[in-house]
């Protein structure tokens, strides 16, 4: 992209857009963050004073309005998503949304279509795709280190006790618990590794119906504290997930439990998000060992970060955002797109109806994007 650099506008200003966005788009040097929205004066404020960006909204409306803004990072609540990915469309703005992109399906199919018809770029931040060791493991199996692959297994274990999760433990606000907040990332996972799940039977559970902020003040929580579902995928994979906030002992974030396993006819490799830069590896008739990931894979081709500075833990958060930056100035698709989040919603209303009905449910089938 010749001259002046991508406008990016983040509505949205929250934990993950201080951690995550505002410092990624710093590494594109084709992007300068532009804008600031947010309905919470104190979050916008906090926003402002870390990065010192003068154009501050509290209506997303208005910021769509401003010429200086070609894309926007969408990070508010999920009952949001919808209206202001849609409208973000209709002003020609290319999109990135977080996960999961919509409350249901259809809704995240009415989102990855209008987007596709306007012909702006879309994205779905499913930030652990860009985990070094993750995009290694797809590189092995895509290269048929491991074979035919016959088992898929995740898990998301952590312990946050009662604490209390803000919007996040209600129904209304989030359309899901556990679901959308952490297994989103996990069936993406899947999607990535192995392809479509095509068929599943699953389980949810609200264990703890009232969560507590720091002072001790008591909000209701009515959505799942756990989600577990065995699957099927179209290339006859098996699948297996389960996530968790209710795991004494596991911790929160990047240090906790996050883990995933591909065994194949000619081997396995195995993913912990503790251990970025590095893979369990072994082939059929050994022993598991650990595989440092090689150079290349250690930030996405193009980016400028070095990958040998800061914590391995969330440098590689930064480069989903230079991959939306990127993607806008060459001309081509993000990955993963809303396609995707689309995709992963599918799975997430089926494991919904399989919970409510106690069977077996099929996916949509959505072909290739």
């Amino acid at each position: 992209m010749a001259g002046k650099p991508l406008g990016v506008a983040q509505i949205g200003t929250g934990a993950i857009a201080l951690a995550n966005h505002l410092p990624g788009v710093q590494v594109s040097q084709q992007g300068e963050m532009v804008a600031l929205c947010d309905v919470n004066q104190a979050a916008l404020q906090q926003a402002f004073t870390a990065t010192g960006i003068e154009k501050v909204y509290t209506d997303y409306r208005k910021l769509l309005q401003d010429p200086a803004v070609d894309a926007v990072i969408i990070a508010t609540p999920n009952r949001f998503h919808k209206e202001i990915a849609l409208a973000a469309i209709a002003a020609g703005k290319h999109v990135m949304c977080e996960k999961p992109i919509a409350l249901n399906y259809a809704d995240a199919l009415e989102m990855y279509q209008a987007a596709e018809k306007a012909g702006v770029c879309h994205m779905t931040a499913f930030t652990y795709r860009f985990v070094p060791a993750m995009r290694y493991m797809k590189h092995l199996i895509d290269s048929g280190y491991i074979g035919q692959p016959y088992h898929f297994r995740v898990n998301r274990l952590q312990d946050w006790g009662d604490r209390s999760m803000g919007w996040r433990q209600s129904m209304e606000l989030a359309g899901s618990g556990e679901l959308g907040d952490m297994l989103s990332h996990r069936l993406d996972y899947g999607h990535f590794l192995i392809g479509p799940i095509t068929r599943l039977v699953a389980s949810t559970r609200n264990i703890i119906t009232v969560r507590h902020d720091a002072s001790g003040q008591a909000f209701p929580s009515d959505v799942d504290d756990w989600v577990a579902a065995l699957a099927e995928f179209e290339n006859g994979t098996t699948g297996n997930f389960e996530s968790t906030k209710l795991a004494p002992g596991r911790g929160e974030g990047g240090k906790s439990q996050d883990y995933c396993e591909v065994n194949g006819s000619e081997g396995s490799l195995i993913y912990y998000l503790g251990q970025p830069n590095v893979l369990q590896v072994a082939k059929r008739g050994g022993q598991l060992a650990p595989v440092a990931v090689p150079e290349e894979f250690l930030k996405v081709p193009g980016s400028p970060r070095d990958p040998h500075q800061g914590d391995p833990l969330q440098i590689f958060r930064y480069d989903q955002d230079f991959e939306f930056i990127q993607a806008i100035a060459e001309g081509r698709p993000c990955q993963p797109s809303f396609f995707d989040g689309m995709r992963v919603q599918a799975v997430m209303d089926a494991i919904q109806q399989s919970d409510r009905e106690k069977r077996w449910v099929d996916v949509p089938g959505l072909g290739s994007n």
